[in-house]
């Protein structure tokens, strides 16, 4: 299992983060079964302030990048979603021009080897 972080922003207006959090409360069927569909076996979205961070697991033949991008474009509905969503959102200043959820660098693992209880 492959784990990955990414980040994005929220748009400047207390309106629309609150119209983003009523949306993930009720996620229409079609997207969450697109994104399963797509190898995507875990998602979580943390929010701060207008700052996301999401954690997404899949398996370890498949790439987050397509994953995700296959997720959004399965039905006219993901698509849907997707543009509505962007709406809302905005890229993190940290992101490259060709980046929308910016990807992060993992620096820790609880479970990496080195950091196991030895014996």
């Amino acid at each position: 299992m492959k784990c990955y972080a990414k980040m994005l922003c929220l748009r400047d207006d207390p309106q629309k983060i609150e119209m983003y959090k009523e949306y993930h409360r009720n996620v229409w069927p079609e997207v969450l079964a697109d994104i399963r569909a797509s190898g995507i076996n875990e998602m979580k979205i943390f929010l701060r302030g207008r700052r996301m961070f999401m954690y997404v697991e899949l398996d370890d033949n498949l790439d987050a990048q397509s994953s995700l991008a296959q997720a959004g474009q399965r039905s006219a509905r993901s698509r849907e979603w997707n543009e509505l969503m962007a709406t809302l959102q905005e890229r993190a200043p940290e992101a490259s021009p060709d980046e929308w959820w910016a990807d992060m660098e993992q620096v820790f693992d609880l479970n990496w080897p080195q950091h196991l209880p030895k014996g």
